[in-house]
């Protein structure tokens, strides 16, 4: 049920475990601090944000509320808002990658089935033993499509709690549950089939859409969100680096590093006089927003053309003219 405009608007955070701590420590990080004096609160507050109060639920019950309209944003694991996203389109998925809580939603059988490799062979396995294959899984929905549209004779077994021990109990062949480093399913005797993977889930920004036509505030707070996300995520993955050169002008060098380097910053280099107390010096500071993964080949190439003084330091945020994710919100929001 939806609620009242003149309501706060809300977002539901996952109360307990990695997922819990990953979502804080992420918020944190992008300068929207959660405030919880009490650990064992299920509401906080965001001092970036003092319109938007923050709950604590269980990952399926954040998408259940946003979906109904109880809570406007949610952050949640992808494995579950596809799982319970429901069909009546109001919850939209904003942000698929914010980069924590990485798993797979797979397939696995006992090692004790030699035979079955790929996701084909549990057809060649249900024939051998004259019946649907029992597949223990938290994800009925997802694991049902999954092995109706590849023709795997099955009954699914709704569980809670540890399945990695459902195939050893006997009330079940099989499991469709997330993986991360594969640890527990290979002490439980387990393994992965090759192509059985159902889905790459990580932690993404959910809204309920109805809340986001009706209610400026809801759509502005979206964009915020989005605005910090986003600059954090992009600042992550580069670094700055700066580096001392000598150059006749600010045009000669942006020239060699165009000619030589294949490292050129976000539009170009920026470039600045560096004042020295010898006149007849004229040195520049040159500065590239680089990719982590390239840094060192970004200093190796700078100094192949005269730079000295290498600095590379960390950076907070990358800030677009506007957020790519806001537009195709927007977007959505108008089909």
């Amino acid at each position: 049920m939806g609620r009242s405009d003149q309501n706060p608007l809300r977002i539901s955070l996952p109360s307990k475990g990695r997922l819990a701590e990953d979502a804080l420590a992420f918020l944190s990080a992008c300068g929207l601090a959660v405030y919880k004096p009490n650990p064992r609160q299920y509401e906080a507050e965001l001092p970036a944000l003092p319109g938007l109060k923050v709950l604590f639920q269980r990952p399926g019950d954040i998408v259940v509320s946003v979906r109904d309209g109880s809570v406007d944003f949610g952050i949640s694991g992808l494995d579950v808002v596809e799982e319970r996203r429901g069909e009546n389109g109001d919850l939209l998925v904003l942000h698929e990658a914010l980069s924590f809580g990485r798993c797979s939603l797979a397939l696995a059988v006992p090692e004790a089935w030699e035979t079955a490799r790929y996701v084909a062979d549990l057809a060649v396995r249900a024939r051998d033993l004259g019946r649907p294959l029992r597949v223990a899984t938290k994800y009925p929905r997802l694991a049902g499509r999954f092995l109706q549209e590849r023709a795997i004779p099955h009954a699914l077994i709704s569980a809670e709690g540890t399945l990695e021990t459902a195939p050893a109990i006997g009330y079940a062949d099989l499991i469709c549950d997330l993986v991360s480093s594969g640890q527990t399913l290979r002490d439980n005797r387990l393994r992965p089939l090759q192509d059985g993977i159902l889905l790459e889930s990580e932690a993404v920004l959910v809204a309920n859409a109805r809340s986001l036509r009706s209610r400026p505030e809801a759509l502005q707070t979206a964009r915020t969100l989005l605005e910090f996300f986003e600059a954090h995520l992009r600042a992550s993955e580069n670094l700055a680096v700066f580096a001392n050169m000598r150059g006749d002008s600010p045009e000669a060098i942006a020239e060699r590093i165009f000619s030589s380097c294949s490292i050129q910053g976000l539009q170009g280099p920026t470039i600045s006089r560096v004042i020295v107390q010898a006149p007849e010096s004229r040195w520049y500071a040159v500065n590239l927003i680089v990719p982590r993964a390239q840094v060192f080949q970004a200093i190796n190439e700078l100094r192949a053309i005269g730079g000295s003084g290498v600095v590379v330091m960390p950076l907070t945020y990358i800030f677009d003219e506007e957020p790519p994710r806001y537009r195709a919100m927007l977007e959505k929001l108008a089909s």
